[in-house]
């Protein structure tokens, strides 16, 4: 035989082992990185995700948190790892979209670099204000009060560059309104600090906030979703107060390193897709503001695009950088 057909036969013969590779998924360990810290909500859901995939796939199926740099830290491990579906990542917004936006100098690309498998789940902001420094009760009346009060008034974030301050700094471009940024380590010190009158105003994650909302330590104006939250059936849609095109959700989606292959991309998002529609756990994330999304691998391909584009157009506007 001849080297021509000797190598012909050789890329069979791996051909063959690769497919029965992936059929054979998983064999061994599957590693889900995290890229942010234990507690956060990536996390949360991640681990929800490891546990109802090793239940159903009888292998082990372990969440590993690999904090850093808004996420990058863990994408690149995930991006130097093998493309054979046994490390994986689930991560935010910030990771799968906004860096790109926001980070010029990014030393990843989550587009070309990654597979993406699904998005798994999303949560609107809700817009709340201090309930005695902002007599506001509607969006036309906050309105009112920025415009008046704008320039001495100041907003909370979970941070620069976060979904919450984005999702405000879309607001005030959309709105012709001011107010001063107070970027924190988190949601939990923002929102405190709202509660104390630090600060006038923030957007917050529906599930983190309607706690408060409920307890009437904040006063709700809007909530971004495409409708009205069972959680929070009383606030209105951006939409029904009049401010039209403002649908945001803070996303989260999981993934690997680029070139998985489709057969194996198909078999964990089957896997990932039904650990997340577990009755239980299901139930247990719309407790907490989450809706399972759940999309095919094409759907959140093209959803990451709009989204990358879509804050790319706010960062530019707003001349934010987090470098």
């Amino acid at each position: 035989m001849d080297r021509r057909h000797l190598l012909g036969a050789a890329g069979l013969l791996l051909g063959a082992r690769g497919a029965a590779a992936q059929e054979d998924w998983p064999n061994r360990p599957v590693t889900i990185v995290v890229p942010f810290a234990p507690g956060s909500s990536s996390d949360i859901i991640g681990r929800a995700i490891a546990l109802g995939m090793q239940q159903a796939l009888g292998k082990p199926v372990v969440a590993e948190n690999r904090p850093g740099a808004t996420g990058e830290v863990g994408a690149r491990a995930v991006i130097r790892s093998a493309p054979d579906g046994y490390m994986l990542m689930h991560a935010p917004i910030s990771t799968w979209a906004i860096n790109v936006a926001l980070r010029p100098n990014l030393a990843y690309d989550p587009v070309t670099q990654l597979t993406r498998i699904t998005q798994t789940v999303r949560t609107p902001n809700v817009l709340v204000v201090h309930p005695e420094q902002v007599p506001a009760k509607t969006l036309p009346e906050l309105l009112a009060w920025l415009k008046a009060n704008g320039a001495k008034a100041s907003y909370s974030t979970s941070g620069i560059g976060s979904s919450d301050h984005l999702t405000m700094e879309m607001f005030k471009q959309a709105t012709g309104t001011e107010a001063a940024h107070v970027p924190y380590a988190g949601g939990a010190p923002a929102t405190t600090d709202l509660i104390a009158g630090t600060v006038q105003l923030s957007f917050q994650n529906l599930g983190s906030i309607a706690p408060q909302i409920k307890d009437g330590r904040v006063r709700p104006i809007i909530i971004t979703s495409e409708a009205r939250s069972p959680l929070l059936p009383e606030v209105p849609t951006a939409a029904e107060a009049g401010l039209r095109d403002f649908v945001v959700y803070s996303w989260q989606g999981f993934g690997g390193p680029a070139g998985m292959a489709p057969p194996l991309v198909g078999r964990i998002h089957a896997a990932a897709v039904a650990a997340l529609r577990v009755p239980q756990t299901e139930a247990r994330l719309r407790d907490i503001g989450f809706e399972v999304v759940g999309s095919t691998p094409e759907q959140f391909a093209e959803f990451q695009q709009a989204e990358i584009a879509r804050w790319k157009r706010v960062v530019t506007a707003g001349g934010i950088t987090a470098e």
